[in-house]
């Protein structure tokens, strides 16, 4: 960034090389790439300014290789540099007692859905195959079983579980750290700063590794490959979106169809009511939250696998205990020889035994890895497979019982009982995936996959506990209706299927990609996660797949509505951010204007919110426009989500200054991870802006005050060696480090501690700035005259030589999801009064 031949141009989108030096920073002639921030400076450093014509040896030769190697640090990076690694945060590990403890927990959120399987497997399996030998129950025995130990056991419990994102676990959050090691994110915003966030760990491939550099080089070069990821991420979160529609109808339904064989008179329409009573009662009470909802969640769940165990043992032991041959899988090849295509379609109803499997992973991020490795393994695991084999004894000696095998295997005088902890059981896994749901579309908002919705925070110490009042809703008319339409659980059960394996096929997907370009696993293990665990799924999607007429279809619709509606939201928020880049101000006219920019500066800070992270946004012009005056303090607001769970409080915000001191104009990029909560309120954000300003600012003041000392400190001594002579070999320029290894190793360092040991005190002394303090001085008359939110409601319309459904896309739908989805100004909840709102329509 130094030199007459080095030619950057703010105004523009790109940064092109020069044509002397033939590359610069790696970008070879006539070839460009996204300006991001860290490559332009609104001000050139002042070494800049050093005489490049020097004779090339001694302290010339080093005054060069300062000017034309280390460009000053972005003060995006200063700022980010100067706690990274002082708040470095290490996972701890956890002691048994707290793993025990977590893992008890987790019954009562991870393992619901699953839990309540046996109220409805059996059930659907004999209504495929009618019960004629004991190879019939012994072979859905052993489905069940092997179909358990393989996707719940080997797969997420000693895969999956592994392929967490900084402890969250989910189909956003294997997006997330695919997005960090390679920049397959629809929107170029990215910045070399945030890789300095302590949650962001990243850990490229090695220049030794070429197949993960190749996948790497190959997913960043080709659009139509980031298009078909983002594709299959948010199909897998549309499908557990169904689920969450799916789940409360499918579980309530079974709990309560257990009344129809004891209490008499109570038939279908009786069983529809009661679901329906039940179901409105649980969306009802959602707003309260789930720590107050749930708080006897664990003990219930606890206390229902303890009695599926202890009834398996029982119907083991006083009916058939002979059903333990079912752990031969011999017995699965029988049963499809036997039943043949009966026992392909029987695969959908085998298939429920492992709803919810999927929780353990998209729910890991309140718990940890341990915790639900010992919860399955040693509870959930043992208690299933006993309450299928007691399930299967008792089917051995009364097959005509299959239709609602789980009551009937209840001994008398627990009836009551066991059916009340059953539909606790039942609506505690409804509340698991209802919590999902919100959890999912919160990430998809962040990751700009949404239209924006009222999130309201029903946890002041869990983050993860969230609640938003339109999906709510929406999940409860949809049940409502699921029940009334379908009346028995064995059509939900084959709409049900399909969601489930959809979401385990994104995830088999999104892990062997992990597994490729992050863990760097070996190619045939990598190869052999997909080819066993994927061909069983595919297996288990084309049984459910042929219940489409039966019900199947319900899923696909709403997993189809979900995926449009989100696609189309980051289609129309990429073209709009695009169009931003395009258009934005040129450095140019902003000189040109002067430091009055045009009008008149009144005291009082505007915070002008836009999305770009570099540059001066058109909109900017139209409040030029528009108001007789502006602000004496300009600060351009970028909101933007880091492919990270959280940003720690301290790195939150990222500034540069806009133009030159007098101008009192800066940029600002306030951070955010996927799970973070936005819930300071208006008040609070002024605070932390202005104070890190105030930091920023005096950061600023003390790298320029070493550059200038340093600057001088090299006039002299290389006036010195000139004049003795003892230039001429270059060798004393070893004992002066680069400028380029300022960063700092140890938590806490800084700039001025990296120079200190190599030069005099004169040059790290820090003489009192008197702009330094005006400048501050003028900040803080601007805070104490008020804060205005300068908010721009941009529109996008295609242009008219577009083609017909690109104009249907963008013209109808997105603009129909941006009128009708919540404002910038409530998700920011900034007082009315003190927003102005310009408008502005981007043809693209």
């Amino acid at each position: 960034m130094g030199g007459d031949d080095d030619r950057i141009e703010e105004s523009s989108v790109r940064l092109m090389a020069s044509s002397n030096d033939g590359i610069v920073d790696g970008v070879g002639v006539g070839e460009s790439r996204w300006v991001d921030g860290s490559e332009v400076d609104s001000e050139s450093p002042p070494w800049s300014l050093l005489d490049e014509n020097d004779s090339g040896q001694g302290y010339g030769s080093m005054r060069r290789r300062l000017v034309k190697k280390p460009k000053r640090v972005d003060s995006f990076d200063v700022e980010a540099m100067e706690i990274a690694g002082a708040h470095r945060r290490h996972s701890k590990d956890l002691s048994v007692w707290q793993n025990l403890a977590l893992a008890f927990q987790t019954l009562g959120v991870v393992y619901g859905d699953m839990g309540t399987s046996p109220l409805y497997v059996f059930t659907d399996v004999f209504s495929k195959v009618p019960i004629r030998s004991e190879v019939d129950v012994l072979g859905a025995l052993s489905l069940v079983i092997y179909t358990i130990a393989l996707i719940p056991l080997a797969k997420y419990v000693f895969i999956v579980l592994k392929a967490n994102d900084n402890g969250e676990g989910g189909t956003f959050a294997l997006y997330s750290l695919i997005c960090r090691h390679a920049k397959v994110n629809m929107l170029p915003n990215r910045q070399p700063a945030d890789e300095n966030i302590s949650s962001y760990r990243l850990k490229l491939p090695t220049p030794e590794l070429e197949r993960a550099l190749n996948i790497k080089e190959t997913l960043e070069k080709r659009s139509s490959l980031k298009t078909l990821l983002l594709l299959l991420v948010l199909t897998g979160t549309s499908m557990v979106i169904g689920d969450g529609i799916l789940t409360p109808a499918m579980s309530v339904m079974s709990a309560v169809s257990g009344l129809q064989g004891e209490v008499s008179g109570f038939g279908t329409s009786a069983v529809v009511i009661v679901s329906i009573i039940i179901l409105l009662g649980l969306f009802s009470i959602q707003r309260f939250g789930t720590g107050k909802v749930g708080f006897m969640f664990a003990p219930v769940l606890a206390l229902w696998f303890f009695s599926l165990g202890a009834i398996g043992i029982y119907n083991l032991v006083k009916y058939d205990i002979s059903v333990l041959k079912a752990l031969n899988p011999a017995y699965i090849y029988f049963f499809f020889k036997k039943n043949s295509s009966a026992a392909w379609s029987a695969l959908g109803g085998c298939v429920l035994c492992i709803t919810g499997a999927e929780a353990m992973f998209a729910d890991l991020g309140h718990f940890s890895v341990q915790s639900v490795q010992i919860a399955f393994t040693c509870v959930v695991f043992p208690c299933l497979l006993l309450a299928y084999m007691g399930q299967a004894s008792y089917l051995m000696k009364y097959p005509d019982s299959a239709s609602r095998i789980f009551y009937d295997s209840v001994p008398g005088s627990l009836f009551w009982p066991i059916f009340v902890i059953a539909t606790l059981a039942a609506t505690i896994a409804s509340q698991a995936m209802i919590s999902a749901t919100f959890s999912c579309v919160k990430q998809a908002m962040a990751l700009g996959c949404f239209p924006r919705l009222k999130i309201v925070h029903t946890s002041r110490k869990l983050m993860g506990q969230i609640y938003i009042p339109v999906i709510n809703y929406f999940l409860m008319i949809m049940c409502i209706i699921v029940v009334s339409i379908f009346q028995n659980t064995t059509d939900i059960a084959n709409a049900y299927g399909i969601a489930e394996v959809g979401v385990m096929i994104v995830s088999t997907t999104l892990v062997t990609l992990v597994m490729l370009l992050i863990w760097r696993t070996n190619l045939f293990l990598a190869l052999c996660f997909p080819l066993v665990f994927g061909s069983i799924e595919l297996i288990y999607l084309s049984a459910v797949l042929s219940k489409i007429l039966e019900g199947g279809w319900l899923p696909l619709a709403f997993a189809s509505f979900f995926l449009c509606v989100m696609y189309t939201w980051n289609y129309g928020s990429v073209l709009k951010y695009q169009s931003e880049v395009r258009e934005k101000i040129s450095m140019d006219f902003m000189l040109e204007l002067g430091s009055t920019l045009g009008t008149v500066r009144v005291p009082g800070i505007g915070l002008l919110y836009n999305e770009l992270v570099q540059g001066v946004p058109s909109i900017f012009g139209q409040f030029l426009l528009s108001l007789p005056a502006i602000h004496s303090t300009i600060v351009f607001v970028c909101i933007k989500y880091v492919p990270v769970p959280v940003v720690p409080q301290e790195e939150r915000f990222l500034f540069r200054r806009v133009c030159p001191k007098d101008y009192h104009m800066f940029r600002c990029v306030a951070r955010y991870g996927y799970k973070d909560v936005r819930k300071e309120g208006h008040q609070v954000f002024e605070q932390l802006l202005v104070e890190s300003l105030e930091k920023f600012l005096r950061r600023e003041a003390q790298d320029l005050a070493i550059e200038s000392n340093l600057n001088e400190y090299f006039d002299n001594v290389s006036e010195r060696s000139r004049d003795s002579g003892a230039a001429g070999d270059g060798t004393d320029e070893l004992r002066i480090p680069l400028m380029q290894d300022q960063r700092p190793e140890e938590p806490g360092s800084s700039v001025s501690e990296e120079t200190s040991p190599a030069f005099p005190s004169s040059v790290v002394s820090l003489d009192e700035d008197p702009s330094l303090e005006y400048e501050l001085s003028a900040l803080r008359e601007a805070m104490d005259s008020g804060f205005t939110y300068l908010l721009a409601h941009g529109d996008v319309r295609a242009k008219k030589n577009s083609v017909f459904f690109k104009k249907l896309v963008i013209n109808y739908f997105y603009a129909f999801l941006r009128n009708n989805c919540r404002a910038g100004a409530a998700n920011m909840s900034v007082p009315h009064m003190n927003i102005l709102q310009v408008g502005m329509t981007y043809m693209v």
